[in-house]
């Protein structure tokens, strides 16, 4: 593996019905590896909010080169993300990155669902939520119970708005980019990672993991994030 810049940061962006903490069991081995990182935290109330609060985050990165990296539905988050040289590279886990007029909700809803995905209606808020059981069967179906129990426990919703809002510019037409691509994926369809991956010219990486690798197999994804930032910074 090259060497990663001293410099370099990889900035890691969570998913719906999470936080920056889903990232707890990568960060603490990136660390190791010398390499700084920010898991920046997003709203979840439209795209555009979350954009801006992925640049405040960026605000701390420092002027060194960037890898941003993504979760599930904030594939669109840094997809849209434009305007910053310091990122060198996107790095997707599962994750959902839209093309030129095409929304979140358009590559979700692009497959039938898996049978065993939950059933997802908004509350009178326009907020989704995810049960516990969807959070065994589907999201991390191969995460434990305990982790799971805690994962329903600290949830936070997305807003039926993030789904909706279509990406102008997408940062992968002009950076290069990794994705992670989860065969055992029950959330978001392995045949629908592929066609993104496949649209962006992504380095591809396939494993037989869930939608929540960084869950259930942090020590993979890691070593997924390490050899993206040493190619791409």
């Amino acid at each position: 593996m090259k060497t990663i810049p001293s410099n370099a940061t990889i900035v890691l962006v969570h998913a719906a019905w999470a936080d920056a903490s889903s990232w707890s069991a990568v960060i603490g081995p990136l660390l190791k590896s010398g390499v700084k990182v920010i898991a920046a935290q997003i709203p979840m109330t439209s795209l555009s909010d979350d954009v801006a609060a992925l640049k405040v985050a960026l605000e701390r990165a420092g002027a060194g080169p960037i890898l941003l990296v993504s979760h599930s539905y904030s594939g669109g988050v840094i997809t849209a993300l434009d305007g910053d040289d310091r990122v060198r590279g996107l790095a997707y886990v599962a994750a959902m990155p839209p093309a030129e007029g095409e929304t979140v909700g358009d590559l979700f809803f692009r497959e039938a669902p898996h049978e065993m995905a939950p059933h997802l209606e908004p509350d009178v808020h326009g907020l989704l939520w995810m049960s516990e059981e969807g959070m065994n069967n589907a999201v991390a179906h191969r995460a434990t119970a305990e982790q799971n129990a805690i994962a329903t426990a600290a949830q936070r919703p997305i807003a039926m708005k993030c789904l909706g809002e279509t990406i102008q510019t997408p940062a992968w037409r002009s950076k290069p980019s990794w994705y992670l691509l989860a065969e055992d994926d029950r959330m978001f369809s392995p045949k629908t990672q592929r066609f993104v991956a496949e649209r962006m010219s992504a380095q591809i990486r396939s494993y037989n993991v869930d939608h929540a690798p960084q869950i259930s197999e942090p020590a993979l994804v890691v070593r997924f994030l390490l050899d993206a930032a040493s190619a791409l910074l």
